[in-house]
């Protein structure tokens, strides 16, 4: 097994960087691969999340709070109540918080709140006991007071439920304190009977009046119309001098435009901050085009592009000026339409306040008579409230501080709550399940992954071709020298010229694992920049099955290799084309061979092996996958070394290791192994974002010098490669 150590230089950057740092760019990466994934996990739970919410019934929480105090003997012993304050009964205390649990007094609130015909108790066998299991009875430490919550889906309900609890809960206390006589009470009441009619009777005729009279209140203190008639006046003296200030403003501008002055001159215009900031923008842009046209000239891609956006920005400008004027017109015609408005209102208040005048007068003399009959009415119903507290012998000791609320937030479900442990737990789940599938996913996809499970040196990668041509595919380098795939076979080349045995690798095959990864490509290409260096160079097609370098050099039914090793010729020359690429010649395969294994393994083909080692500086050949024949392992123990091909994220590591092992088993060196068809650009710049942007760079080079050559050599060496077909030796 064939691994080659990293370099010094390497090992010291390695050793400097910190591996955390190396851990989360991973762990990054994998997110960014699996982001779909990650963002169809994460909606996923927080859209369950959402329909939880959406779905589970909102239960609102009323609580009302009440004071209890030790029983005394008398109302008028003050001493011990004062002295029970601090001697509180606790057995009391648990006694009365039980006893506002009981069966009895909930299913007086049942009854008196309908509660069995609630659709939260409806279907419930024993409703008492779920109406008590939504009670909550809980004491305040340190003080006589106690807080009784109920929860209900209803948040009226909730209070209803409550404040009836406690209600009865003080009635059923006080039941046993007012059973007294009430004979004496009899002639003031009788009396008292007669004072309310009258009471009842005035109020009856002020209400009446009151509603054929149609106001609100006819209180002084209280008067809704005049105050409303004082709000109207002062907006509509405030609206009158806005719509004066706009048309001024307007008219200010019409003048400034008949004037020939440009808009964004205006102060008004030149105060709005898109105006200002494009105006800036300008200015600045106007600043860098000339700096450029200093160092350029007009049809350079800079100076171009400056004016461009000196051009955008100036429509900008005039876009954002217009929508200024337009705005001040808008307000023109608002202020004038609020004014016009708002001077009706004022009318309508004033006409109001007038009729409110005259029904004013008619409601005194009748407030009058009411106030006689409720003082008359007040003294007796005194005489009798005095009576009433000589009467009683004990107090009420327990008396509602709070009474419960309808309230406005629910309880449950805790929405902020579950809506942050949805997020977090939807992107736990998301990135758990990323890392999950990354986890089953062991695709070759990275140099680690080379150097790490195939324990076999990196070469280099190879971008994806954006080209359905085999011709543009396969003479890349050739037909594109500047372009990011030349760069990446020249890198490749330079791995192989510094590896390890460079000066006994003569003889190359190029390999993968299975068909389809590029290997063809892969081969023609090393071969171009091989050639390019001055070496002279033959690719040979040994893939008797399928082959395809024909196609890619336009050879129509050349001799090949399979006419020599079935003896139809026994002239190499014959075989040799010279292509368009200096110092390259092909071998094409020629027709397919029944037994091409037998021929490839033959002496016949040792002897034409070192033929062409003799006359060739370097030879590359194209063989057929490892895993399809066994062709390959035949042709490899004759070459030097094994170039072996992978394309990206599409084998996986036990099969590729596999195919390196039956390699390694054979006794074939190894070079190294070639990652091919990444998408720098697209859906794995992820995982080689650094080298994209260093060829980006070295890109922008090569066309820079380009054009200070000429554009036309690419585009004839194509349509050359396209037309004429590559010559023979």
């Amino acid at each position: 097994m064939a691994y080659y150590p990293q370099t010094a230089t390497n090992e010291t950057f390695e050793a400097a960087a910190p591996a955390a740092n190396l851990n989360l760019r991973h762990y990054w990466h994998v997110v960014l691969e699996r982001r779909w994934l990650v963002i169809a996990a994460f909606v996923s739970v927080f859209v369950l999340c959402l329909v939880y919410l959406y779905k589970a019934p909102r239960v609102y929480e009323a609580s009302t709070r009440v004071q209890i105090d030790r029983e005394t003997d008398s109302s008028l012993n003050l001493g011990q109540a004062i002295m029970s304050l601090g001697a509180m009964d606790q057995d009391y205390l648990q006694t009365q918080y039980k006893n506002l649990l009981s069966r009895s007094l909930i299913e007086t609130v049942i009854k008196k709140e309908k509660l069995a015909e609630d659709p939260r108790y409806a279907k419930e066998l024993d409703i008492a006991k779920e109406v008590t299991d939504d009670i909550t009875v809980a004491p305040i430490r340190m003080t006589r007071l106690v807080e009784v919550s109920v929860q209900h889906t209803s948040p009226q309900k909730a209070a209803n439920i409550a404040n009836t609890l406690v209600n009865d809960f003080i009635e059923q206390n006080t039941v046993l304190r007012q059973k007294r006589t009430l004979d004496m009470l009899f002639f003031l009441k009788s009396q008292a009977n007669g004072l309310e009619r009258d009471v009842a009777k005035a109020e009856e005729e002020i209400q009446n009046y009151r509603m054929t009279a149609k106001f609100v209140s006819l209180d002084a203190n209280f008067n809704l119309i005049a105050d409303s008639l004082s709000t109207a006046q002062a907006k509509y003296a405030e609206m009158k001098a806005r719509a004066q200030t706009a048309q001024t403003s307007f008219d200010e501008l019409d003048r400034h435009i008949k004037a020939g002055k440009p808009l964004h001159t205006f102060p008004t215009i030149a105060a709005d901050a898109k105006v200002s900031s494009l105006q800036m923008t300008i200015i600045s842009t106007e600043r860098d085009l000339a700096v450029l046209l200093e160092r350029y000239k007009d049809k350079h891609p800079s100076v171009i592009e400056a004016r461009t956006r000196l051009e955008e920005t100036q429509r900008a400008l005039d876009h954002a000026t217009q929508q200024v004027v337009d705005t001040l017109r808008a307000e023109v015609a608002l202020a004038k339409a609020a004014e016009e408005n708002l001077n009706a209102n004022v009318k309508e208040w004033e006409q109001r306040q007038m009729d409110w005048n005259a029904a004013k007068t008619q409601y005194d003399v009748l407030m009058r008579k009411a106030e006689t009959s409720k003082a008359l009415f007040n003294t007796v119903l005194t005489k009798m409230k005095e009576i009433e507290l000589v009467q009683k012998d004990k107090p009420n000791n327990i008396r509602v501080i709070d009474p419960a609320a309808p309230p406005t937030i629910p309880v449950k479900p805790r929405i902020a709550l579950t809506l942050i442990l949805g997020a977090v737990g939807g992107l736990a789940i998301a990135i758990g399940l990323a890392f999950f599938v990354n986890y089953l996913d062991d695709s070759i996809k990275s140099q680690d992954d080379v150097e790490t499970y195939l324990h076999l040196p990196f070469l280099g990668y190879v971008p994806n071709i954006k080209s359905n041509s085999v011709v543009e595919r396969d003479l890349q380098a050739h037909l594109h020298p500047q372009s990011n795939a030349a760069e990446s076979f020249r890198t490749v080349r330079a791995a192989i010229a510094l590896g390890s045995k460079a000066d006994k690798l003569r003889v190359l095959t190029v390999t993968s694992t299975i068909p389809s990864e590029g290997k063809s490509l892969v081969a023609s290409n090393v071969a171009i920049v091989m050639a390019q260096t001055g070496l002279k160079t033959l690719l040979l097609d040994s893939d008797m099955r399928r082959p395809s370098v024909h196609k890619a050099f336009q050879l129509h039914s050349p001799v090949g290799l399979s006419a020599y090793l079935t003896e139809k010729t026994n002239s190499i020359d014959e075989l040799i084309h010279t292509t368009e690429v200096p110092n390259l010649d092909v071998i094409c395969c020629g027709p397919s061979p029944s037994q091409p294994s037998e021929l490839l393994g033959s002496r016949r083909m040792m002897q034409f092996m070192q033929e062409i080692s003799r006359r060739y500086d370097r030879v590359i050949m194209d063989c057929p996958p490892i895993s399809a024949v066994s062709d390959p392992l035949v042709l490899s123990a004759m070459a030097d070394g094994v170039v072996f091909v992978t394309k990206f994220n599409k084998i996986r590591r036990e099969h590729a290791r596999r195919t390196v092992q039956r390699l390694q088993d054979a006794g074939i060196h190894i070079c190294g192994v070639v990652l091919n068809d990444i998408d720098f650009e697209g859906r794995d710049s992820y995982y080689y974002s650094y080298y994209y942007y260093q060829n980006r760079y070295y890109s922008s080079y090569y066309r820079a010098r380009g054009e200070s050559k000429t554009t036309a050599a690419p585009a004839s060496a194509a349509a050359t490669a396209d037309k004429t077909p590559a010559k023979k030796a």
